[in-house]
């Protein structure tokens, strides 16, 4: 998957639900675990849409639930979206109009960068490589559209 196919509304393009398939690969340790669940865009009362994933992760050999909420709010213009946490903080910024984009979010003295691939109308990838003194991380996520 070389070709990445640009978003012209990204908001509109996200909303809805998806599958979700990640792989974790702590590069310190070798260990790997994975997360499978669905992601929701739900459309938020002011604007943009609210992001809620949930599933299973499973971590030496441990299966849990796991969940997150972000928001994803209408950027400068429609193929981008200013991503926020549940509680408002910011995120990272996202433009998928040429269907790739790199964002970087500081996170205490460990730094996420984040590759975001758009590969069709159902299926887009993230990958964040998490680095610094706390995590030595690659989390690469597969979304593919339901319904």
């Amino acid at each position: 998957m070389d070709d990445f196919w640009p978003v012209a509304d990204v908001l509109a393009y996200l909303a809805g639900s998806w599958g979700v398939e990640r792989s974790v690969r702590d590069l310190a340790s070798g260990e790997e675990g994975t997360f499978s669940g669905r992601t929701e865009f739900e459309p938020l009362e002011e604007g943009g849409l609210l992001h809620h994933e949930s599933g299973t992760f499973v971590w030496q050999g441990e299966a849990r639930p796991a969940e997150r909420t972000l928001r994803f709010l209408p950027g400068t213009t429609p193929g981008r979206a200013d991503v926020r946490f549940a509680d408002g903080r910011p995120f990272h910024d996202l433009d998928l109009t040429t269907g790739r984009h790199t964002a970087d979010h500081p996170c205490a003295a460990d730094l996420y960068r984040g590759e975001f691939s758009v590969y069709d109308a159902n299926h887009w990838r993230t990958v964040w490589r998490v680095g610094g003194p706390a995590k030595d991380l690659t989390l690469t996520t597969d979304y593919t559209r339901v319904g």
